[in-house]
């Protein structure tokens, strides 16, 4: 922008300068008559106005004195001109102020946009060192400068001095030993130099290292600033590993979608597979047998790159580091426990997938699925269908039109007695995806024909063809012998042997297990990258398929799993043991009273009150009868009222939700499941058996009835027991004798002999009861005597305990009848009671029975109600959670309590969706790696 002022500043000076020059040449030519007449003008055309311009010239050049003209004072000319000029800058100078004003504005600005477009540095001054710690470091770099300095001043000092004395020829004695010395402290000088040299290195060291720390506390504030972590970046086998396992879970058969590569090993038994699996894993990763079969299911083998050497299982944390040996054995002992645990009932072998992941350096990525050894014949510690579920299972992972066999052939035993070699044939008859291993060729060096293994690696001695033949080591039969110690053995082997340096029998790159892991490595990457793309088409149109039924079917509910169900149910129950606690303290006392009357009025009607009915002493029997009960069996039976009250409650709640608007069906069979699991295992505090003794013992002492109000009730109480009474004994009696004459008219039924016979007796029986309204419970021998023989007279045979049968339904209701008719009689008799007590006219002594009985109930049912509430209904709450949190981890629980079309077609479709995301995430990583 300068480069264009000043041009433009010159261009008007220019311009300036010819402009004066003009004005004074016209105003010179008016002054001396040099002026041009039109009429020559246009006579003379153009030498006209060339002899002006001379003229102009002449004049400009000089005077004419012939013509007696005279050039004025040049001062005057020279003072118009510079007069021009001053007034052509002065007003160039707002043209470069405005100029300058402008670009410094336009500068100015983009200054700030610049500064606003700067990342925010704020979070420095909290990631960088402060205080002491920097004060340290800068004088420690200072120190470290100013030492460095010093000893290179000196060292030129002293090579100066060397080199002049030596400049100078300096022979005599002295002044040699001078130059000795100035060596010796020149070297002293070298020596110090080099230690400080050392030093500096080590305080770099240390400076790097405190750098490192720094740079790790400046990312752990960096990550915790963000509102979201990144996410680790995981490796393309890792990636490639998980979509295995969830089609693991998926596609068990390999009948739709799971046709996804993976390197399938198989082999007769004791080939040498395994050993070849750790060789590529460079790890003894497996356990050990002596002629016994190991690999008892399949294991998925994930080989990744990494800078460590470790193993993991798929859904365990702990690392096992493959450098040391007790991590090995405890590898060794969880896979073989691993492997035991999945055979089950009497089996030998299993189909569940022992998954793990081996990281190191150097290891070749890929997925090798080990699998048992091919057998011939069977143990007798073997199940029956050993050999074949071995065969079923092999076939099932080599039917995977893009899985990679591994043919493991045993080099020590005869190819005739390979069983491997004809199912690979019938899985892969062309050999597009097999790859042939020949394993202990050190015994196969000493005991086959050179020819026989030349054949074998040519592929021209079996009928099977395949991609590449291979021959490996796979170990000297040593145990304890490391995979390094192994790989030597093998490299030297191969070096040093005849067979595969004679004749040329083996090219160099089919040998050795280094060279098999990149073959193998190689091939396997080349079936992903292949196959991959129409995995993930496979999937999509899988997805779009199960969208399009979802909507179809449920076009209002969200795609919801098991899992996500689960909690949705979860919540809803532990919120109805929340309601619990809101039901009113009246709707708990009539809960609990109902029950307890439920649970006691047997026992009060059979062991209390009708014997005591029997005897002369009415109100003895009844305090004795009392106090073993309340001692003994009422307040177990208390609690079990309680408890039973308390389940009742908690179901009817249940219940009620399920009339709400928005339930949802589909969880009913789960709330019944956990309600029921949670209410076994409940059981009521013991303290509360031993709290309820004493408050039930004090309240039966009370033997006199207070008010009207409490009479009224009792009465209501006695009735409404004694009528429940007779109407469940009304219906015995009609069981035992069938119904009546108007029944049998109107509904055209019969009586049955028994019940005839039963008739018989029965009028007998009353017979007995209208002579003696007062008649003990049991009928005496001469009674019993006097039926039978009446009845004969009629042709009724029957035997005495046929009467006495007929007797008990017969003679409580004559008594429940009586009872009634007392506590009619009792209703309005409170004051006569008060006055009178025991010796009252009217006997109510069932009366001030059944208050006891009442005044028991309630202050009972008030103990348990607040029990309830405050510690069983928390505890209820408890074990609830306790069966929710072991059902949930229940995958086979959670199938069957959650079932149905819409939880089956949900899982499949957040299966597929998930499958789908993970497919697309590593074909994208793929891609990238590409």
């Amino acid at each position: 922008m300068l480069r264009i002022y000043q041009n433009t500043y010159r261009r008007t000076a220019r311009k300036a300068v010819v402009y004066s020059t003009k004005v004074a040449c016209c105003n010179h030519s008016t002054l001396c008559g040099i002026t041009s007449h039109p009429r020559r003008s246009q006579d003379n055309g153009s030498s006209s106005s060339n002899g002006r311009d001379r003229r102009h010239e002449e004049f400009l050049l000089a005077g004419n004195p012939a013509r007696g003209w005279q050039m004025p004072p040049p001062s005057r000319g020279y003072g118009m001109l510079v007069v021009r000029i001053l007034r052509g800058a002065l007003k160039l100078r707002y043209i470069v102020l405005g100029g300058a004003i402008g670009g410094g504005v336009s500068l100015s600005k983009k200054y700030e946009d610049w500064k606003d477009g700067l990342p925010d540095f704020k979070w420095l001054e909290d990631a960088m060192p402060q205080g002491e710690r920097w004060s340290q470091f800068s004088r420690n770099l200072i120190e470290v400068g100013s030492l460095v300095k010093n000893a290179i001043d000196v060292a030129k000092d002293d090579l100066k001095a060397k080199t002049t004395v030596a400049a100078l020829g300096i022979t005599s004695d002295e002044s040699r030993k001078k130059y000795e010395k100035l060596q010796s402290q020149v070297e002293t000088l070298q020596t110090e130099i080099m230690n400080v040299q050392i030093k500096y290195q080590k305080e770099l060291e240390k400076m790097e290292k405190e750098n490192r720390e720094l740079r790790q506390q400046y990312l752990i504030l960096k990550t915790n600033k963000k509102t979201t972590a990144k996410k680790i970046k995981k490796s393309l086998i890792d990636m490639y590993s998980e979509v295995l396992d969830e089609l693991s879970g998926y596609d068990t058969g390999y009948t739709m979608a799971d046709h996804l590569p993976r390197v399938v090993v198989v082999g007769d038994q004791s080939s040498g597979k395994t050993s070849v699996l750790e060789s590529i894993a460079k790890a003894r990763i497996f356990p050990r047998g002596s002629g016994e079969m190991m690999t008892r299911a399949p294991v998925k083998v994930t080989l990744a790159e990494g800078p460590y050497h470790v193993a993991q299982f798929r859904d365990s944390d702990r690392e096992y580091d493959l450098t040391k040996e007790s991590d090995l054995q405890d590898l060794r002992r969880d896979v073989e426990f691993r492997m035991r645990a999945s055979v089950r009932g009497g089996k030998t072998v299993s189909n569940e997938v022992i998954a793990m992941t081996v990281k190191g350096p150097g290891l070749q990525r890929m997925v090798l699925v080990d699998l048992p050894g091919i057998i011939s014949t069977m143990t007798v510690d073997m199940a029956s269908d050993t050999k074949d579920s071995i065969h079923q299972m092999t076939k099932h992972y080599m039917s995977n039109p893009n899985a990679i066999i591994l043919c493991i052939q045993d080099g020590s035993v005869d190819a005739e007695r390979s069983n491997v070699t004809d199912l690979v044939m019938q899985c892969d008859p062309l050999g597009r995806r097999t790859i042939f291993v020949l394993t202990k060729v050190d015994l196969a060096e000493e005991l086959a024909d050179p020819d026989r293994i030349r054949k074998i690696l040519s592929g021209k001695l079996f009928p099977m063809k395949a991609l590449g033949y291979y021959a490996v080591v796979t170990g000297r039969g040593r145990k304890d012998d490391s995979i390094d110690a192994i790989r030597q053995y093998e490299e030297d082997f191969f070096k040093n042997s005849k067979l595969f340096h004679r004749r040329g029998v083996i090219m160099p790159h089919q040998v050795t297990s280094r060279n098999l892991s990149l073959a193998v490595s190689d091939r396997f990457w080349k079936m992903v990258r292949e196959t991959i793309e129409q995995q993930a088409d496979a999937f999509k149109a899988t997805r779009f398929n199960l969208e399009t039924e979802w909507k179809n079917n449920f076009p209002r509910l969200r795609e919801s799993g098991r899992d996500e169900l689960f909690d949705k149910a979860k919540g809803e129950i532990l919120d109805e043991v929340v309601t619990l606690s809101q039901i009113s303290a009246k709707k708990w006392d009539d809960a609990l009273n109902s029950k307890l009357w439920e649970k006691l009025s047997n026992y009060v009607f059979e062991t209390i009150y009708l014997p005591a009915a029997q005897s002369d002493s009415f109100n003895t029997m009844v305090d004795i009868k009392l106090r073993q009960w309340a001692e003994q069996a009422l307040p177990a039976k208390s609690v079990e009222a309680g408890w039973e009250a308390l389940q009742q409650e908690f179901i009817s709640l249940m219940e009620r939700s399920k009339k709400a608007q928005d339930h949802d069906g589909i969880f009913d069979q789960l709330k019944s499941a956990v309600v029921d699991e949670a209410i076994r295992r409940h059981s009521w505090e013991d303290k509360a058996i031993d709290m309820l003794r004493v408050i039930q013992l004090n309240t039966l002492e009370d033997r006199f009835v207070h008010d009207k109000q409490e009479w009224d009730s009792a009465v209501k109480f006695l009735e409404t027991s004694v009528n429940a009474k007779l109407v469940q004994t009304e219906e015995t009696l009609a069981q035992m004798f069938g119904p009546g004459q108007m029944r049998r008219l109107t509904h055209w039924q019969y009586l049955t002999q028994d019940q005839q016979k039963r008739r018989s007796v029965k009028n007998e029986l009353d017979k007995i009861l209208r002579n003696d309204t007062k008649h003990l419970p049991t009928l005496t021998h001469d009674e019993l005597t006097t039926v039978r023989k009446n009845l004969q007279r009629d042709s009724v045979d029957v035997d005495t305990d046929y009467i006495r049968q007929t007797w008990f339904p017969v003679y409580r209701k004559h008594f429940l009848q009586q009872a009634l008719q007392r506590a009619k009689d009792c209703r309005k008799a409170y004051y006569l009671y008060t006055q009178q007590g025991a010796e009252c006219e009217i006997s109510c002594s069932d009366v001030v029975l059944f208050w006891r009985i009442q005044q028991v109930i309630k202050i009972t049912g008030n103990a348990l109600r607040q029990q309830v509430i405050n510690r069983e209904a928390r505890r209820l709450d408890k074990e609830i959670k306790a069966v929710l949190d072991e059902f949930s981890e229940d995958e086979e629980k959670k199938g069957y309590l959650l079932t149905g079309k819409r939880v089956l077609l949900a899982e499949e479709l957040i299966k597929v969706r998930q499958i789908q995301e993970k497919l697309e995430e590593f074909i994208n990583s793929l891609n990238q790696e590409k």
